[in-house]
């Protein structure tokens, strides 16, 4: 009823469209874990799938037309500015000039993700890593910009608290004994992602904590730029992955696996690209509650990584119970525990947030 009655939807920065986007979030992060699930663990498990590298050219793909073709077809792209910037031959918004090299972060992160999943370590212990980063790289950011005077809120202790349970959740999650000070290749990896992430998270908030008093903040024109930028640059990346290496003689994995992904395609390839759309949905729901409207870095960055883990959860749960895969065990529901808790702390800290926004406006 309320998308036929305007007056009824949610009001920018409400606490009920907060939870939508959670809820979206949750839905599409859990099918695209069980895709993952499907591809992959069918591979280890001696039936179809395919090789972690290959399923993750084919869902980028996926992923990356989805949104490509949203924010086209939609015409997100457009942004009004005060300013104009001359970018090629472009007459674009003046905000593209960091809006584009967010972009180009997001295009690094997302090979070095796969890159990450491809090291001599659990995919568990590659998601704990980065959601775990992520959330303190929020927690600096917040601090980063309150020093600056870009942040004018200031970050309440329940949301400390929750950085705190949070972290306890990453780390029941379990470790690895991979040692990556001895390995240069994967320290590459994991600082390129670090670095790209510090900076995508800090322009985000920039954006958002910079726009004018009383402005709307057109998420959806960040988003649109942001993608258009991150496809073209992971284009380059593709080609020169795919060409460079075979031409030299390289014979590494890391590099032939995607270029086999596309000169000898796997059986249920176009399926692989059909479960990529699900993270490619993902994406909107992510970047919009990374930029929510009167919210800390610290308070999205835990709502977001939160909301993946609980979706985590519920595709390991549902691939046991569809597919006989690996039930939770005893550290998944001590991870659980401490979600739930971080949950709690951060909706009090919301209770804050929302009536904050609503004395402010």
């Amino acid at each position: 009823m309320s998308a036929l009655n305007p007056s009824r939807q949610p009001r920018e920065g409400s606490t009920s469209l907060l939870l939508q986007l959670c809820g979206g979030y949750f839905i599409f992060y859990t099918i695209t874990g069980l895709t993952v699930k499907y591809f992959i663990g069918s591979q280890s498990a001696g039936l179809v799938g395919m090789p972690g590298l290959q399923f993750l050219v084919y869902s980028t793909l996926g992923g990356t037309g989805i949104a490509l073709s949203v924010v086209l077809v939609r015409k997100w792209y457009r942004m009004e500015s005060e300013k104009r910037w001359s970018f090629i031959g472009l007459n674009l918004p003046w905000e593209a000039r960091y809006i584009i090299p967010s972009g180009v972060c997001t295009a690094v992160i997302i090979p070095t993700t796969t890159l990450m999943y491809s090291l001599p370590i659990s995919v568990l212990v590659a998601m704990t890593i980065m959601r775990g980063s992520v959330i303190l790289i929020s927690r600096a950011v917040d601090a980063i910009q309150i020093r600056q005077g870009i942040l004018t809120k200031k970050v309440y202790w329940q949301e400390n608290v929750g950085v705190l349970f949070a972290m306890g959740a990453v780390g029941a999650k379990g470790g690895s004994s991979f040692d990556f000070v001895s390995h240069p290749a994967a320290l590459a990896i994991f600082w390129s992602y670090i670095a790209a992430y510090a900076m995508r998270i800090y322009i985000m908030n920039f954006f958002k904590n910079t726009r004018p008093k009383g402005a709307k903040t057109n998420n959806k024109a960040f988003y649109a730029i942001e993608q258009i930028a991150a496809s073209t640059t992971l284009f380059v990346i593709l080609l020169l992955v795919v060409t460079v290496p075979h031409a030299l003689g390289w014979n590494i994995d890391q590099f032939e696996m995607p270029r086999l992904a596309l000169v000898d395609p796997p059986p249920m390839w176009a399926w692989a690209i059909l479960a990529g759309t699900a993270f490619g949905i993902v994406s909107f729901f992510s970047v919009f509650i990374f930029m929510y409207k009167g919210r800390t870095a610290t308070f999205a960055g835990l709502v977001n990584r939160l909301t993946s883990l609980l979706a985590g959860t519920a595709a390991t749960l549902l691939f046991a119970l569809l597919f006989s895969g690996r039930w939770p065990v005893r550290k998944d529901w001590i991870a659980l525990a401490f979600i739930i808790v971080a949950v709690g702390f951060l909706a009090k800290a919301e209770k804050r947030r929302a009536a904050e926004l609503v004395a402010n406006t």
